[in-house]
């Protein structure tokens, strides 16, 4: 069974996750041929205080 990890900045909605849990699946279950009821998808929400690019926080 697959677990698949998404990290993202806090604050997205839970439209816009649910609409990349359609497309991760539906491409994983195209790919891999597992079926869509087998795979698992888990958000990490990660404060933008918690983050740095390019050297600096954000």
């Amino acid at each position: 069974m697959p677990f698949i990890e998404v990290k993202l900045y806090e604050g997205r909605s839970q439209e816009q996750k649910q609409a990349l849990v359609d497309k991760i699946t539906e491409a994983f279950e195209e790919i891999t041929g597992t079926p869509k009821d087998h795979v698992w998808i888990v958000f990490r929400d990660v404060p933008g205080d918690q983050c740095a690019m390019g050297g600096k926080l954000q």
